[in-house]
């Protein structure tokens, strides 16, 4: 009933009205057209956004819209002045401003839209323009679907009695709200709450494989949301009871993920169908690959929708978005995205140990760490994510990703709360950050919260603020590492060499031509950075012997101990130079249960290692 009344407050309210139709999908374009109540106003701007929630960059979507067209309420045509890239301005009108255009769109995924004759794939900021000043109004879009196509909505906004009609309370949300339409297999099942509340979760696929690989799918993906939920003890209260995965996994999409309120994009090239190198007749392969994406983005629902850094809210769509906080928005999810497929029983203690060595291999010896905290590295985020540049940057060097440096922060911060404030969790941390800054009304977020905040509210959860005030200032305003190893073997994980006494002359990749060409960044502090060799020089030889490629290049290596001092042959921008460097040991470092590497856990591993990573499942 309270749905009914509110699609009723939108339809006698002013209202704006957006229309798409796909007369020309096989050539991926829409026709587009917004209706805007335009009383007060002498000058409509129509504009195209720059950015989109999720997205921490801009994309500029303008590019990609043209034809465009305007009439008032009579039908009279209207000029339209183009004096920005961003978008056109429209006088002269009674009242109502109609404005139509074509949209080019051959990218399907988290950010962009896709058109074609399968399915139209879009986001919204992407696909429709918006008047300022009218943000507040709500919507409602009509999408022309000829029914012999079989396509059905996969979407967040708001259903009427009317099938392709959608409504949404005002800008924000709605374009917050992506869109599928296509041929899709929907599959649901519902989660129960405190106080009788009962949400319903929607896996929406389109893909090229089977009925039975979407059923086997939504069952890991029923395990990694029940783990979730459990970790909250409810939903993150979908404002209409619903929540749904609108999935894209084809061979002519991108591969994003991409966090909404009530909903996100999952696309992969990636297939369902995909077997297993062990056993090539069981498919889960293929599904299980995907699942960590689907985990990270439903984390998502609590921890950055709802639970939300201040930099954030609003979303400012002409502008970049960046936050100082996503070490914790971004980072706190990627460490819980593999921790909850593991509690769910879907991968093993090996396979989730191989994961974290991964994230603490990267941060111990990321170069990055001495150039800015994760606090630094997030605000980088505007010039990293998807953004898109043609001069070459010396990130491999100045960046660690906020995602894996936040994943290890909060590795490091769990084990640490666990081994010394008994019955305190990391798990426990985010509840209390739901619970005082995510719970609020409909639409809204509650109280979008700082870095200040997020020590502010660890110091409370564990009754001593000098600790939050120290993690915060060695970890989080600092650079330093926690000390994984130690923390690690509480759980019966050891840390240990990669490649123990192996040489190592740097991270060094060459150009598969047998041309030799370097083709990263030489990392600070490595026997290749200390040669002088640089990104796009070409190796010759390593002691007289001709390097060809990646391959021969590790063997030669692989050839000689730690400490040799070895003459490298390189050409650099047209001159033949020569250096001489010592190899050091290969500093990368791996994480295996002690169990699987022949030792014993004991019983205290065993229990720290079953309280860490047992099913919170209800």
């Amino acid at each position: 009933m309270l749905v009914l009344a509110l699609l009723a407050t939108f339809q006698s309210a002013d209202t704006v009205r957006y229309e798409a139709a796909f007369p020309n999908a096989p050539h991926h374009e829409a026709e587009i057209t917004i209706t805007v109540p335009a009383r007060g106003l002498d000058t409509v701007e129509v504009r195209m956004s720059r950015s989109s929630p999720g997205r921490y960059a801009l994309h500029e979507f303008a590019k990609n819209v043209y034809n465009v067209r305007a009439v008032d309420g009579a039908g009279r045509r209207l000029a339209i002045i183009r004096d920005t890239p961003y978008g056109w301005r429209v006088t002269g009108h009674d009242g109502t401003v109609r404005v139509s255009y074509t949209l080019f769109a051959d990218r399907a995924g988290g950010t962009y839209t896709g058109i074609d004759a399968t399915h139209a794939h879009m986001n919204m900021p992407a696909t429709f323009a918006w008047v300022p000043g009218t943000e507040h109004l709500p919507i409602r879009v009509d999408f022309d679907v000829p029914s012999s196509w079989g396509w059905r909505a996969a979407t967040q906004l708001l259903r009427t009695d009317t099938a392709m009609r959608f409504t949404a309370p005002h800008l924000q949300y709605f374009f917050d709200s992506p869109t599928e339409l296509s041929d899709q297999m929907v599959r649901s099942w519902t989660v129960a709450g405190p106080a009788g509340r009962v949400d319903t979760i929607h896996l929406a696929v389109h893909h090229l494989g089977t009925a039975a690989e979407v059923d086997a799918y939504a069952e890991m993906a029923k395990k990694v949301v029940a783990e979730q939920v459990g970790i909250y003890g409810e939903t993150a209260r979908y404002d209409n009871g619903n929540y749904t995965f609108i999935a894209d996994y084809l061979p002519w999409v991108s591969g994003d993920g991409m966090e909404h309120r009530n909903s996100t994009i999952l696309s992969s090239t990636g297939s369902l169908g995909l077997p297993s190198q062990a056993n090539p007749a069981n498919s889960i392969a293929g599904a299980f690959s995907l699942l960590g994406t689907l985990s990270h983005e439903f984390f998502h629902s609590w921890n950055v929708e709802r639970i939300r850094p201040a930099m954030l809210e609003p979303f400012d769509f002409r502008e970049a978005n960046p936050s100082d906080a996503l070490w914790f928005a971004e980072g706190f999810t990627s460490y819980f995205d593999d921790l909850t497929i593991r509690r769910a029983g879907l991968m093993n203690d090996a396979q989730y140990a191989a994961g974290l060595g991964s994230v603490v291999d990267a941060v111990v010896n990321a170069p990055a760490r001495r150039y800015g905290s994760p606090m630094e590295m997030s605000l980088r985020a505007p010039f990293l994510d998807a953004a898109t540049s043609i001069d070459p940057t010396n990130n491999g060097n100045i960046f660690l990703s906020y995602y894996t440096w936040g994943a290890g922060i909060g590795l490091g911060l769990d084990l640490t709360i666990r081994s010394r404030f008994p019955g305190k969790t990391l798990d426990g941390f985010m509840r209390t950050m739901w619970q005082e800054f995510g719970v609020g009304p409909r639409y809204e977020v509650a109280h979008p919260y700082t870095v200040d905040d997020l020590e502010r509210t660890l110091g409370s959860y564990l009754g001593d603020a000098a600790f939050a005030r120290d993690f915060f200032r060695r970890y989080i305003r600092g650079s330093d590492v926690v000390d994984y190893a130690g923390l690690l073997a509480l759980a019966g994980v050891r840390l240990q060499a990669a490649n123990p006494g192996a040489a190592w002359l740097g991270p060094v990749r060459l150009a598969s031509d047998s041309s030799g060409t370097v083709l990263d960044a030489a990392q600070v502090g490595t026997p290749i950075y200390e040669a002088g060799v640089e990104r796009g020089d070409r190796i010759l030889d390593i002691d007289g012997v001709p390097v060809r490629g990646t391959a021969a290049l590790r063997a030669l290596i692989a050839s000689h101990a730690p400490g040799d001092l070895v003459a490298i042959t390189f050409e650099q921008r047209g001159r033949r130079q020569t250096a001489s460097v010592r190899l050091i040991v290969d500093p990368r470092v791996r994480a295996v249960p002690v169990e699987s590497d022949g030792g014993t856990l004991t019983a205290e591993q065993r229990r720290f290692r079953g309280a860490w990573l047992a099913s919170r499942a209800q």
